[in-house]
């Protein structure tokens, strides 16, 4: 058998990390020239590519901050991220460039990047789009002029990731450069939490705009093994990767398990998965009864964090943790410290539901990049808040009922949806399903159900509703449920809620 490559992987691509480096200098002297210095901003709005890592490093380098932003915006909320984050330089694949036209804001300096052979063969892109666009630079042939940066060495931050949000703007996470001793714990903590290690074969099916995909992905890029990354994700194909580049460490979320085990038996018995280690999943829930298929299937090498690109990972289970309690998101993480807190403000006691309130002592802070008072709205004592509420039982499991603003008061009752939810993907057939509050002139709210079915099968709504009431109180039973293929989703795997529930509220002309 060959030897396994070292260096970073896209498609047909192989790019060593030493080649890999030498770019990314080269680029950051080439920012340095174009006026880029410590704590500026450059904005990168590309897919899954070698030249997105390459451009985050170099950003790094001079100590500014990168800006991934997610190319699933609309225009003008790809230009608010872009003049919000104060970046006077956007590198950007040329056909997204294209798509932007005349709204990028006046002054910007573009970097053209080329979308690579195996970014145009997953997505319908414009062939006329593909080349450098007029006032643009073409990346490849400035990179050949610049000399690497030879400055200082200076504390390198994180990128400045946007949260998307349920209103308004999105946020961004703007977190302080790290001290030496900071960076040491970043470091430990990415090789507990995400399996990281000197010489790990990782792999990454996500987006590289999502917080968590993204520090995967600049880490493992460092560590000398090798990183594949898909430009998006495929069942199949990801298990020939698995197989093919002996595969030990990925990032993954739900929805992949999902699709994973609606492959055929005989198709998933055909590749050889062995050399996984540690798989890590976040960002949204994962089914009891799918993590133990995928336990059953790959072993007890399936690990989980809960967190927030605002906190960092504050909780971590392993395989064993989720099959002794189901549902679980495991004990709190090493170095964390959590708070679940009632309606008063009062620490709530081991059972009872509150809002989760979290804090690493050993992180960087960070700050809302030109809204601090949105940092302080969501700090009590230091702890911060991503709006979920849950409870930590007796053995110290954590479990997450829902987010705050999901909850449902429907005649002064809450009720929270992630309840439901679960009980609905444990009926047979059902897929997927989001659970949220609809207008209702008598109780303030009622509960509104939509399911997807799995492919295939048809549901019968009489039977749903009755299957529901032997496992739940009459109350927790949606009054309204409807089928519906293809429920809107993020990248991440998680339902868009807003698109579906928003309708209802614009008819009532109320929003609570």
């Amino acid at each position: 058998m060959a030897s396994l490559f070292h260096g970073i992987i896209s498609g047909e691509r192989r790019r060593s990390f030493a080649d890999v480096t030498e770019r990314a200098g080269r680029m950051a002297g080439g920012l340095q020239r174009l006026g880029v210095k410590q704590g500026d901003s450059v904005s990168i709005l590309m897919r899954n590519d070698i030249a997105f890592i390459e451009a985050a490093y170099a950003v790094a380098r001079l100590g500014a901050y990168g800006v991934p932003v997610n190319w699933h915006f609309k225009p003008e909320e790809i230009t608010y991220v872009i003049a919000d984050s104060g970046s006077n330089i956007l590198i950007a694949h040329a056909d997204m460039l294209h798509q932007l036209r005349d709204s990028i804001p006046a002054g910007t300096v573009t970097l053209s990047v080329p979308p690579p052979p195996e970014i145009l063969a997953n997505y319908k892109i414009d062939p006329a789009h593909v080349a450098t666009p007029a006032g643009a630079i073409d990346l490849e042939a400035w990179l050949a002029e610049q000399a690497p940066y030879d400055g200082p060495v200076v504390p390198q931050p994180h990128n400045m990731i946007y949260t998307s949000g349920t209103t308004g703007h999105p946020k961004g996470v703007r977190r302080f450069a790290p001290t030496p001793a900071q960076a040491a714990s970043a470091d430990q903590m990415r090789a507990r939490v995400y399996g990281l290690k000197e010489g790990a074969r990782a792999l990454l099916p996500g987006p590289l705009y999502h917080s968590a995909p993204n520090a995967f992905a600049l880490r493992a890029g460092r560590l000398g093994g090798g990183l594949v990354m898909m430009p998006r994700f495929e069942p199949e194909e990801f298990l020939r990767i698995v197989q093919d580049e002996k595969i030990d460490t990925i990032f993954m979320v739900p929805t992949m398990f999902i699709r994973l085990m609606k492959l055929p038996a005989d198709v998933r018995a055909r590749y050889d998965v062995s050399s996984l280690r540690h798989v890590i999943h976040a960002a949204a829930p994962c089914p009891p009864d799918v993590k133990k298929a995928m336990i059953d299937w790959w072993g007890p090498v399936i690990f989980e964090f809960y967190g927030s690109t605002e906190s960092g990972a504050v909780t971590f289970a392993n395989s064993e943790d989720a099959l002794k309690k189901p549902g679980t998101v495991g004990k709190i993480a090493p170095g964390a410290e959590l708070r679940f807190l009632g309606d008063d403000g009062q620490i709530l006691p081991q059972g009872e539901i509150g809002e989760i309130y979290s804090r690493i002592p050993g992180n960087p802070d960070f700050t809302y990049h030109n809204k601090p008072e949105k940092r302080a709205e969501i700090d009590r004592e230091g702890f911060i808040t991503s709006g979920d509420v849950g409870y930590i039982d007796e053995d110290g499991y954590v479990f997450i009922c829902d987010r705050k603003r999901d909850m449902v008061i429907s005649g002064g009752v809450n009720i929270y949806p992630a309840e439901i939810e679960a009980a609905l993907h444990a009926l047979p057939g059902v897929h997927d399903c989001a659970v949220f509050g609809i207008p209702d002139e008598e109780f303030g709210e009622a509960l509104m159900a939509v399911i997807e079915p799995q492919p295939g099968v048809v549901l019968d709504l009489a039977s749903v509703r009755s299957d529901l009431r032997r496992q739940l109180a009459d109350y927790k039973v949606p009054r309204q449920m409807e089928i519906q293929s293809n429920l809107p989703r993020e990248d991440s795997g998680k339902i868009f809620k807003r698109r579906l529930r928003d309708p209802y509220w614009a008819r009532a002309g109320r929003t609570i």
